[in-house]
């Protein structure tokens, strides 16, 4: 059975800790002790009975009491489990922050790092180039390198084009 408990807010490593030295102290018969990334204030416990849960629990500094309800693991598994997702942006890519402090700004991929699962970028917009270090979730796509180097040609050339008419039109 996993039974719930809940601790005091950013102290659920502690909680941990203390519960797991106080089940092995007793011999007691914890299976498992959980952490569940972005679940704040409560960890899972795995136990045959709940009197052992409460006793591996009971009278420790940051816990707070055991929930009634007991959980079964399906319920319980998307927050245990990491789940891998594609990272689908490579080297020379133009991609859109999506989050501040630079949101909404254009930049060009120059490196990524997989396993922290970050990117380095140059912001397109800026005067001097400054690589800026993201996190790959707050990047979108907006064009392909393969892509650009068909369309660059024509790209320079409107460029060009605007750049003439903007002179064309300034008054002395």
């Amino acid at each position: 059975m996993i039974y719930v408990i809940k601790v005091t807010t950013n102290k659920e490593d502690r909680a941990l800790d203390l519960i797991n030295d106080k089940a092995e102290a007793k011999q007691l018969n914890v299976y498992s002790l959980a952490r569940p990334h972005g679940l704040r204030g409560y960890v899972f416990l795995e136990a045959d009975e709940r009197e052992t849960a409460e006793e591996a629990a009971f009278n420790l500094p940051y816990v707070k009491g055991i929930i009634g309800k007991t959980v079964k693991y399906d319920e319980i598994k998307n927050m245990l489990e990491p789940t891998v997702e594609e990272i689908n942006i490579e080297k020379n890519d133009i991609v859109e922050l999506i989050s501040e402090p630079f949101k909404k700004e254009k930049a060009k991929v120059l490196r990524i790092d997989k396993q922290k699962e970050e990117a380095v970028v140059s912001l397109l917009g800026a005067q001097v180039p400054i690589p800026v270090t993201v996190k790959l979730d707050n990047l979108r796509v907006i064009r392909r390198e393969k892509e650009s180097e068909e369309s660059s040609e024509d790209e320079e050339i409107a460029i060009d084009m605007a750049e003439a008419e903007e002179t064309e039109n300034i008054d002395f």
